[in-house]
């Protein structure tokens, strides 16, 4: 057995999403050969890829197939985070993908998305920081138990930045981390918008592999003043199964599909979409309405990233300063696991700049 013949087994792998194989993506890594025990490095396209299991029975079937049963074969797995970028990065230079977070309307649980889906993406291993650009109803603080703490600053190049708290695993920044909380933010569209600004040339964000950011509800300054300053990579559209929901979220998408603005749609999430009680979690209640979000999805071409479920556990997580994904509940972690992967694998397919149809087919299969 020698490389030459490793590379050539694993050159019939194919990469699920990116239809190319491992060896012509340059995925193959630090082979070790002793005898019949082989070892080697997979290179993936982000920490929370959710076909790890597929990539790695493929490859072990292939040396198997090509090479012989004999073998040993460990295969060890790191990434390497791709981006899309191509400003001048003059703007968040650390950060590889930024993530927005957007609904058509408020109520549909946007916040709670956001902050299980940072969460989620850090399980995996991810480098991930979360903003609250919801200027006028900052929830971060309460979701994330902070309330009444301050960020610290730190001079960065002979400038000073606030740095950001950081609270089970991920970066956050609020606005209701910089004021009372009992005080109304009482402002006119160009303050808010140059707050977010501030945000994102203020604030030390450092490396990371994540940014998502909790866009307010609807569509307006803030949404214009984001996307016209920071190279958002996608995205994501959370709507609850309800036709009222849905016709918002279509402004949503449709928003983002505008030459101006043209930020690609990771996907939509569907909060809410059923009710399951702790005593038989296997029987879901469809109360507002079934699968609304994913014909919404299916009539746009774009990736259905999941369903999250109506349950008490989520809900009091936030009010508690726990969310969800910190919890023990399996049923709403794996309901947010599920979305986080499908999420990662639409970001990665955006920076190889595989189509939305395209994308679409991939992650619903």
């Amino acid at each position: 057995m020698k490389v030459e013949n490793v590379l050539q087994a694993l050159s019939t792998v194919q990469e699920p999403d990116l239809g190319k194989d491992l060896v012509t993506l340059n995925m193959v890594r630090n082979i070790v050969i002793n005898g019949n025990d082989l070892s080697f490095t997979i290179v993936l396209t982000t920490p929370a890829c959710p076909l790890k299991d597929l990539i790695k029975n493929s490859c072990v079937q292939a040396i198997h197939q090509l090479i012989g049963n004999e073998i040993n074969v460990k295969l060890n797995f790191i990434s390497e985070m791709n981006s899309k970028r191509t400003d001048p990065e003059t703007v968040l230079p650390k950060v590889k993908n930024i993530i927005a977070v957007v609904s058509g309307k408020g109520g549909v649980g946007k916040s709670t998305v956001a902050s299980n889906f940072a969460l989620a993406l850090a399980a995996d291993g991810a480098k991930v920081g979360l903003m609250d650009a919801d200027i006028y109803g900052p929830s971060l603080p309460i979701m994330f138990g902070v309330r009444g703490e301050r960020p610290m600053m730190k001079t960065v190049n002979g400038k000073g930045m606030i740095l950001p708290l950081e609270k089970y695993g991920i970066r956050l920044m609020s606005i209701g981390l910089l004021i009372d909380e009992k005080n109304a933010v009482v402002w006119r569209g160009p303050m808010a918008s140059s707050a977010i600004k501030q945000f994102v040339s203020e604030v030390f964000w450092d490396e990371l592999d994540y940014l998502v950011i909790d866009m307010p509800p609807g569509t307006g300054d803030i949404h214009l003043t984001l996307m016209q300053t920071v190279p958002v990579t996608g995205v994501i559209v959370v709507s609850t199964p309800q036709d009222v929901a849905l016709a918002d979220a279509k402004k949503a998408i449709a928003m983002f599909a505008q030459a101006q603005l043209k930020a690609p749609v990771i996907g939509l999430v569907e909060n809410m979409s059923y009710f399951v009680t702790e005593e038989a979690p296997q029987h879901k209640y469809y109360i507002f309405g079934k699968d609304g979000g994913k014909r919404l999805a299916e009539e746009y071409d774009i990736p259905f990233l999941g369903q999250i479920p109506l349950i008490q556990g989520i809900r009091e997580g936030g009010d508690e300063g726990r969310p969800v994904m910190i919890s023990e509940d399996i049923v709403a972690k794996k309901a947010f696991q599920d979305f986080a992967g499908n999420a990662a694998r639409s970001i990665a397919m955006i920076n190889a700049n595989i189509n939305a149809e395209k994308r679409a087919e991939l992650v619903d299969a």
